[in-house]
């Protein structure tokens, strides 16, 4: 069984994540505000079945692997830690495109919508690198059950996931007119989430050093 302390750290990693822009929150704004809103749940969904399929892959593998080369584990939490610091970092830094500036998209059908969302999170970095590196950060081998714990933080991570991802397609028509009229909020919320995903990744760059995660 996790702790609080893992769950609340995995839900906050997870919801620095997903208000960072990257792939799966450009594809869902832009069929969001190109098709509707209910054009951008079709995709969420095929993007929910991606978490999925990473959780099992990556949990019934790293399971294995960590009794065999013990070493690994902490070098994935090192591995983990650097890459939030390095992602707060391109996230503060000047430059680079809101997910909300998105030209006009031609229509798909629901089907080609939920592969779409399916293919673009599977072929995501940030969602193999949370698998492989950040969601073993909350995992205490001392405490049993590897495999248990890492369903249970994944589980919580889709969960945080799919809710802000849907937040954003439901405000994603109107976000994008007021970011257009008040372009201060786009650097409020890089400056937010940065933080949030450095001081994180700081703490997890602390704790790599021990063969135990307390989370």
């Amino acid at each position: 069984m996790i702790s609080l302390a893992a769950a609340s750290g995995i839900a906050l990693v997870e919801l620095g994540l997903a208000l960072t822009p990257g792939p799966n929150m450009m594809y869902l704004v832009s069929r969001s505000i190109s098709q509707g809103w209910r054009a951008g749940m079709t995709s969420l969904s095929g993007t929910a079945v991606g978490f999925v399929v990473y959780m099992a892959m990556a949990n019934l593998g790293l399971a294995a692997v960590f009794v065999v080369v013990p070493w690994l584990f902490i070098a994935l939490k090192v591995a983990g830690a650097l890459y939030l610091i390095w992602l707060a970092y391109k996230t503060i830094r000047p430059g680079g495109k809101s997910p909300f500036e998105t030209s006009a998209l031609p229509r798909d059908s629901a089907g080609k919508l939920f592969r779409m969302g399916l293919v673009t999170n599977l072929l995501n970095p940030k969602v193999a690198i949370l698998y492989l590196a950040l969601i073993p950060q909350f995992i205490d081998p001392s405490a049993g059950g590897v495999v248990a714990q890492g369903f249970q933080l994944g589980v919580i991570q889709i969960l945080v996931g799919v809710a802000v991802n849907g937040a954003i397609i439901l405000a994603a028509g109107s976000v994008a007119t007021f970011l257009r009229r008040k372009p201060a909020w786009i650097r409020w919320q890089k400056w937010v989430t940065g933080t949030i995903l450095g001081a994180i990744g700081v703490k997890l760059a602390i704790d790599a050093p021990s063969p135990v995660v307390s989370g």
